[in-house]
Order: C-alpha cells, then structure tokens, then sequence
C-alpha cells in the first residue's frame, strides 16, 4: 500500500494529456476513455464535461486566460499553471446532464493505487455536481470490481441496473449505480463526514486548486 502521498487534485488541463492517456490505459486496458490524445483535448474542452487530475509536485502559476466555463473555476485558484512539472497521479470525469452526473471514469496509476487518490478524486465529482445543483449521480461499474464498488457504496451509490456484455474487450457485464438526492440533508451530513475523514487521513497535505 502507498502511504504519504501529497498531491493536489485540480482541473484538468490540456498539457496533462499525454500522462492522462496514459492512466487511461493503464487502469481500463481495453475500454479506454481517451483513444488518443486529441480525444482527451477534445473531451476536457467538452462544454457539458469535467475533468480533473491528481498531481504530485509544484506547479508554476502566472495569470489565467480570459474565459473558462464558470462551474470549471469552482476549485481553481486565481492563478493557472503555465508550465507544469506534475506527475499524474489519476484521474476523474464527469458528464454534466439535466439533474444528472455521470461519472465517466476515476483512473489512479497502478504504482499508486489503495492511496486515496480515487476517493479524493471521487471527492471532488461530488462537490462539483453538488455546487451544480444536480440530483443524482450516476456511474456504471465492472460486475467483477469490488474494490470500486465498495467506495462507491460507501458514498452512498447502490446498484439499481446492470448493462449486460457492457465492456467491449471481454463482454463483462456492468453494474449501474445511482446515489440518491446529493443535496439533501442526509447525504450531504454523510458526506461531510467522509470528506472530513479523508482530509484528516491526509493530514491536510493536499488542497484543491
């Protein structure tokens, strides 16, 4: 298990594309989110999607571009790295629908797995589908991972479907998980707990940015 590892979780940006895709690879093999790295650009610049990263070591900031979509700086700084001497640790999506997140993917690197880094990932997707005012969140999962399906249960998603032959390399079935309303009070007094817990577990190494 890797322990102490600091890193900040923030907005995915163009030039993460290269370790991006290689996360992608690594963690999901033949069902790949990204096929290329014109895909990823493509993807994070998606107006109804977003996307953010782990990364570990400093970043040189200056002043930020213009204009961004205004839900992509609820966790940015005032400032916005120019040069990036990052490594990528994982990292997440979400497609924003009508009332609706949809976890598109939460990818760590092998070397780095069982750190917290996809619970603070996953962290992060809450917050921003929160502070969207969204209903629900929804994802779908491999029948076969348990690991995964255990953080999403203990973020409160239950499986309410299944996809069958779902993943296209080995025709796994995939299970569907849904939460039930995020800004209600229970949930939200469930999951400031858990982000507390994990804060602490980090002993507040990390920000997001």
């Amino acid at each position: 298990m890797v322990e102490e590892v600091q890193y900040t979780i923030r907005h995915a940006r163009d030039r993460d594309a290269r370790q991006v895709v290689e996360i992608d690879r690594e963690a999901f093999a033949g069902n790949c989110l990204f096929r290329s790295t014109s895909s990823y650009r493509r993807e994070i610049h998606n107006s109804t999607a977003c996307y953010f990263v782990a990364g570990m070591g400093k970043e040189v900031t200056e002043q930020p571009p213009p204009r961004a979509p205004w839900y992509k700086r609820l966790f940015r700084s005032s400032e916005e790295p120019t040069n990036n001497d990052q490594y990528i640790l994982g990292f997440a999506g979400l497609w924003i629908m009508p009332d609706e997140g949809h976890i598109t993917a939460i990818g760590v690197r092998n070397d780095y797995r069982h750190a917290g880094i996809g619970e603070g990932l996953l962290i992060s997707l809450i917050d921003l589908a929160a502070e969207l005012n969204l209903e629900i969140m929804t994802l779908e999962v491999r029948a076969s991972n348990k690991t995964a399906q255990a953080l999403y249960r203990k973020y409160g998603f239950r499986v309410v479907g299944k996809r069958r032959h779902y993943y296209s390399n080995d025709g796994e079935d995939a299970l569907i998980m849904s939460t039930r309303p995020i800004t209600s009070a229970p949930f939200q007094a469930r999951f400031q707990q858990l982000k507390e817990t994990h804060s602490q577990r980090r002993n507040g190494s990390s920000a997001v940015a």
